[in-house]
């Protein structure tokens, strides 16, 4: 059987593959594997529990809490906010485990659970392995003053924003921003952030009614955000995906920024500032080779990990390193944050360009992108990516062709049912003839 968990907690359709009762049954399992493995040894266990603002996370929220109070666990209800900050609190509130419901950039009808132990870390896999393990098993829960209690949190959102803040270096005075927030679960935090740190705001996609999450807005859809930037004059753009774990830029021109570059622009100032240990980055497989390069020339050192922003923070605690990311947008600062942290992110880019008094089309300058084109092949069995032989002899005649000016990429998806095939070269037309070759042979072997 697959694995139910994927690089990013377990998600699916709410309703349809994400039930109540599997949320129920997962909020138990984990509750006894981390009892067993002594996580709550001599004291009451706490969890935190948090959600974007899906219609389904309502009900599955329900589900997550009874699940933790009939395993013994007292919850605090944080209600909606972002991914990070369920992280945050786990840690600031001495929390034995965190539960965040979301399904970051996915449509509405998705949803997702995800897992934080104690100090705001995700599980380890096999911890994960072993939750799964636990699902539906017989159980003697407890009774009378041994059933977790419950009660709601919402005001901790403020403790959350102050930490944010208290992590600048200076004010954003003088920056005028336009932030899309998804109709997320930065609709709220966001904003008020960017505000109380000086800047001028204009917010949009902040009006979340449930069903229209990430629809039209955020940053899988950076159109508006880059007509808005445009017509308000703003000296930049902010976008994050539904649980605002992401960060995305906009030029006060309008071009987009990517994760690479937010990266490039944030190593230099941390290293400039004695903040970056190593000189080192941490950066996934799918970071663009012109932001190696770039690095290189920099004088930095990049690390390099699977897909995920789990895998990064596993390579920066096992090193000792303070920054890294994903070319998605999903940045960890190590100093601040567990997780990727988009509404820290953005901050932090905002203060870079206060600080150095330049825009961020001449920050961005740091990197050139090389051409680089992804797609998503659906329909097949993403598990033989790995091991098919035909597609190894097309990836092999791909990778003789581009030579040492670009490079391939095969990759079975972590959170949804394809693979995705990614050619960098140096003209975007021979990326993408190379990409879509390989394309058919993944549909042709899989």
């Amino acid at each position: 059987m697959a694995r139910l968990f994927g690089t990013d907690g377990v998600r699916g359709v709410a309703n349809r593959d994400l039930t109540a009762s599997l949320a129920l049954d997962l909020s138990v399992a984990a509750a006894r594997v981390l009892g067993e493995v002594g996580a709550f040894e001599g004291h009451r266990p706490v969890a935190v529990v948090g959600r974007d603002p899906r219609a389904s996370g309502e009900f599955l929220e329900a589900a997550v809490v009874a699940g933790l109070a009939s395993a013994g666990v007292d919850v605090l209800r944080l209600g909606v906010l972002p991914t990070p900050a369920v992280a945050y609190l786990t840690q600031s509130l001495g929390a034995d485990l965190g539960v965040m419901l979301s399904a970051s950039h996915n449509p509405a009808p998705d949803n997702g659970i995800k897992f934080f132990g104690r100090g705001g870390h995700k599980l380890a896999d096999e911890i994960e392995d072993q939750v799964e393990a636990h699902l539906g098993q017989d159980w003697a829960g407890p009774t009378g003053p041994g059933v977790g209690r419950v009660r709601d949190a919402h005001g901790e959102v403020e403790s959350y924003i102050a930490h944010l803040l208290s992590t600048l270096p200076g004010s954003l005075d003088g920056v005028k921003v336009v932030v899309d927030c998804a109709h997320g679960a930065a609709s709220g935090v966001s904003p008020e952030a960017l505000r109380r740190a000086g800047a001028t705001v204009i917010a949009i996609g902040a009006s979340p009614d449930g069903l229209n999450i990430n629809d039209g807005y955020g940053s899988t859809h950076l159109e508006r955000l880059q007509r808005a930037v445009v017509e308000n004059a703003a000296d930049a753009g902010i976008a994050h995906d539904g649980d605002a774990d992401r960060c995305l830029a906009v030029t006060a021109s309008g071009e987009a920024i990517d994760g690479d570059q937010i990266m490039a622009i944030l190593a230099l100032e941390l290293r400039d500032t004695g903040k970056l240990p190593g000189d080192t980055v941490v950066a996934t497989v799918m970071s663009n080779l012109g932001f190696k390069l770039a690095m290189r020339d920099q004088g930095l050192n990049v690390v390099e990990t699977a897909v995920g922003d789990r895998y990064v923070l596993e390579a920066m605690k096992a090193g000792g390193y303070a920054f890294g990311g994903e070319q998605s947008g999903h940045v960890i600062m190590l100093d601040h944050a567990t997780t990727g942290d988009g509404v820290l992110t953005g901050l932090h880019l905002l203060s870079t360009i206060a600080h150095r008094r330049r825009p961020l089309d001449e920050l961005a300058k740091v990197m050139t992108r090389l051409p680089q084109v992804l797609i998503n092949v659906k329909g097949v069995d993403k598990s033989k990516a790995k091991t098919s032989p035909e597609l190894a002899a097309a990836v092999q005649a791909a990778e003789a062709e581009l030579g040492d000016g670009g490079r391939v990429l095969i990759r079975p998806s972590g959170t949804e049912p394809m693979v995705r095939v990614m050619v960098e070269a140096q003209a975007e037309d021979q990326a993408r003839v190379v990409a879509e070759r390989l394309a058919e042979a993944v549909r042709a072997a899989l």
